[in-house]
């Protein structure tokens, strides 16, 4: 089983532009998991403009295995970065998946980051969306955002790992949803 990141898109019905939302999933691939995408963000003519299999994170290995009562020492965490550029009509965001043993400690890493540093001016700080100034709004335990019968069936074990190549498979593009 392997852990799935995926950036949805989507004009829900009265809206103008593109929305967007993160999903992450478990499954042997992602086609297993479009009964479960669909049910994500129901009602709305969906598509997917990224996914990538989360095979490490932050210098570990990311395993899936059947549900444990083993509760690791680190987590995975999603952060989503907002900011801002002088003369740009729009808000920026970068996304990370750290791993830590706290909330504390991913917020401290995040504040530490090149965006979160330099996306920004006067009037318009970066930010940890959902609000202004670092909250936890959109920091979340990647297991908490998993699905509830996802959560019941498997857990995300973290190993650190000492491989060379860690970075993650990752597909870009317009992909719709059959």
């Amino acid at each position: 089983m392997k852990l799935f990141y995926v950036i949805l898109g989507a004009t829900p019905t009265g809206r103008h532009i593109e929305q967007h939302d993160v999903f992450f999933g478990i499954a042997e691939c992602l086609e297993d998991l479009i009964p479960e995408i669909k049910a994500f963000w129901k009602d709305t003519k969906l598509h997917i403009d990224a996914y990538q299999e989360v095979r490490f994170a932050d210098g570990y290995a990311v395993e899936i295995v059947d549900k444990t009562a083993e509760k690791p020492s680190e987590d995975l965490f999603f952060i989503n970065l907002g900011g801002y550029q002088p003369g740009h009509f729009e808000e920026f965001h970068e996304q990370h998946l750290m791993v830590a043993q706290s909330l504390s400690e991913v917020i401290k890493r995040a504040k530490q980051t090149k965006f979160y540093k330099t996306m920004g001016f006067e009037n318009a700080v970066s930010h940890i969306d959902n609000k202004l100034g670092v909250d936890i709004d959109d920091v979340y335990n990647v297991n908490d955002l998993l699905s509830g019968e996802t959560r019941q069936k498997y857990s995300v074990i973290l190993r650190k790992s000492e491989a060379g190549n860690q970075d993650n498979p990752m597909t870009l593009g317009y992909l719709k949803i059959k």
